[in-house]
């Protein structure tokens, strides 16, 4: 069997890596695996795991992408793929209208994946026109239902994203050197109890309420410290959040460590992480699941995914969308309690492999 998949780029970031699991799984089961993207740093990762790639920026919003059609029409003809599989709108808007005018006798097989809740518009309806569309959680599935009517839920299938428990193993310690490293790039986080926030320096992941949380928490106790892990992507929120840090006077609470890639050392290093996203859902939330896999709890807004991922493994962590003296309470309890009990993890990577696969294979037999 031959899979195409189709994406804007091979940079960081949760569809970039399902990307790369999903072709690592096909190659390992014998496969071929074929990614078309304008390239990125997960490239090199990519073929050394034994995938073609192909350099071809589809995933530009703009209508000259469409000037690609008949190219990449033509391209498919000659690969003859059993699937070609997409997992983002512009790239799927050009992926279809090639696929489209091919001959239904002979062409490739389409499929989606919905990755998150996109806008709802026209442009948006495309991720719902495969043959066979995945959802990330049900939450995505019952997003695309309610807000697309003319997508059959017949041919969508929820495969949940799922994590390498051998990647985050529940009890990890970070080894002593790493642990120092990160105290002498930021002194006021050592001897403290710490909270990890990770997320895109975002409006929607909820940093202003997480600077509420850390002034009424400071109000009760100082022995604690926040880690905010992530950048800017557009390069202005965050100097409204630092402002609304300084004006509620809690400046030494906060570290800012940026874009990392020792997610799992500051997981275990953390007491507890938080996620307070409250307006554009999450879709699965794969932070969430890794820091839960490890064994440190996590506290969040039961909203979208989070609330599916929480509800499963670590239902105590779960907090009415805006409750601040909630998400706070709990916090201070997990610093002074023992060891949280924590599910075992259902949202594991062999599994959403091998249902990827599976679809694949049913969708290519016909």
């Amino acid at each position: 069997m031959k899979v195409i998949q189709v994406l804007p780029a091979l940079e960081l970031g949760g569809v970039e890596r399902g990307t790369l699991e999903v072709a690592k799984g096909l190659v390992d089961a014998g496969h071929e695996s074929v990614v078309v993207s304008a390239g990125g740093r997960l490239v090199a990762q990519l073929e050394a795991e034994g995938s073609r790639h192909v350099q071809w920026e589809l995933g530009r919003k703009s209508l000259a992408m469409l000037l690609q059609v008949k190219r990449l029409r033509k391209w498919l003809q000659q690969e003859q793929p059993d699937i070609v599989h997409v997992r983002s709108r512009m790239p799927a808007w050009v992926v279809w209208l090639a696929w489209r005018k091919m001959d239904p006798a002979t062409r490739p097989r389409f499929m989606t994946t919905l990755h998150g809740m996109h806008s709802v518009n026209r442009y948006s309806a495309i991720m719902g026109r495969g043959e066979q569309v995945i959802a990330v959680s049900e939450t995505a599935k019952s997003y695309l239902l309610n807000n697309f009517p003319e997508v059959d839920p017949a041919k969508v299938t929820v495969v949940h994203r799922g994590i390498d428990p051998q990647e985050f193993p529940r009890g990890f310690v970070p080894d002593p050197a790493w642990s120092e490293a990160l105290f002498e790039a930021y002194p006021a986080a050592r001897g403290k109890k710490l909270i990890c926030f990770p997320g895109r320096i975002t409006r929607w992941k909820g940093h202003l309420d997480l600077v509420k949380v850390v002034a009424s928490l400071a109000r009760q106790r100082q022995d604690f410290h926040v880690l905010v892990v992530g950048s800017d992507p557009k390069g202005h929120f965050l100097e409204e959040v630092r402002q609304a840090i300084k004006e509620a006077g809690v400046d030494g609470f906060f570290s800012f460590l940026g874009t990392r890639s020792d997610m799992r050392d500051l997981y275990a290093q953390s007491d507890v992480m938080l996620t307070l996203t409250s307006t554009t859902a999450e879709a699965f939330g794969r932070t969430v699941v890794e820091c839960l896999s490890i064994g440190t709890p996590v506290v969040g807004y039961a909203y979208g995914a989070v609330e599916e991922t929480l509800s499963a493994i670590y239902p105590d962590g779960k907090v009415a969308v805006g409750d601040l003296a909630v998400v706070v309470n709990k916090v201070s309890a997990l610093f002074e309690a023992e060891p949280a009990r924590i599910n075992e993890n259902p949202f594991v990577l062999s599994r959403m492999i091998e249902a990827t696969l599976e679809l694949y294979k049913k969708l290519a037999s016909g």
